[in-house]
């Protein structure tokens, strides 16, 4: 049982919060190219639920199983942005859902910026992962195997998100494939200095220009 709430929990909540803005973008996008929204939108919240209310986290949380609450909160969000990308996919509009990955990348690299200023390849890591979802941290999906201030090389362990974005009949490369778009323009956006690498389908590297 959980007892307290602790910078983890606000950490993994902000993340939630920033994906689920996330698909409201694309909702929002939806309804402005006459896409029938409404046909669709119970269906999914009958699945994964309806985004998080306007709410504190201290308020709406399960204090019982605060971890529990987020696993299945991260799940939901995640089941839901499938089945929405899944719609856009099925009416055309892959080339604008990569578009309105790199607007939000961008949005975040300059509410980042707007806080600080970040120079080496560690600061920028950690603040990609002030906003991307890969599971719970003790899913440990990712092992740093280098890390300094022009570098950090990484690799991915497992997969969490394949049998979410399946279940939805997106092949889960397309989820990597608008992630990978977004972290670009997020790492380009927050420091021009440095790059986005990817050296395979599981090998990863933020380092600085030559």
């Amino acid at each position: 049982m959980s007892l307290f709430l602790g910078k983890i929990h606000y950490w993994l909540f902000n993340k939630i919060l920033w994906f689920e803005n996330l698909e409201e973008e694309i909702i929002k996008f939806a309804q402005e190219n006459g896409l029938d929204v409404d046909s669709i939108r119970g269906e999914i919240e009958s699945k994964y639920g309806k985004k998080l209310e306007n709410k504190n986290l201290e308020e709406i949380i399960d204090t019982d199983n605060i971890h529990g609450w987020l696993q299945n909160r991260i799940h939901c969000a995640e089941g839901r942005m499938a089945a929405w990308t899944s719609f856009l996919i099925e009416n055309g509009k892959i080339g604008d859902l990569e578009k309105i990955y790199v607007k939000q990348a961008k949005e975040a690299a300059d509410e980042v910026k707007s806080e600080r200023n970040v120079e080496t390849a560690t600061e920028i890591y950690d603040c990609m992962n002030d906003y991307i979802l890969d599971g719970m941290p003790c899913d440990r999906v990712n092992e740093i195997t280098y890390s300094g201030e022009d570098a950090v090389q990484w690799i991915r362990r497992i997969c969490v998100h394949k049998d979410i974005w399946e279940k939805e009949d997106v092949d889960v490369n397309i989820f990597y494939r608008l992630r990978s778009m977004w972290i670009k323009e997020f790492v380009h956006e927050l420091n021009s200095n440095f790059r986005y690498i990817e050296f395979d389908d599981k090998e990863f590297c933020i380092s600085k220009n030559k």
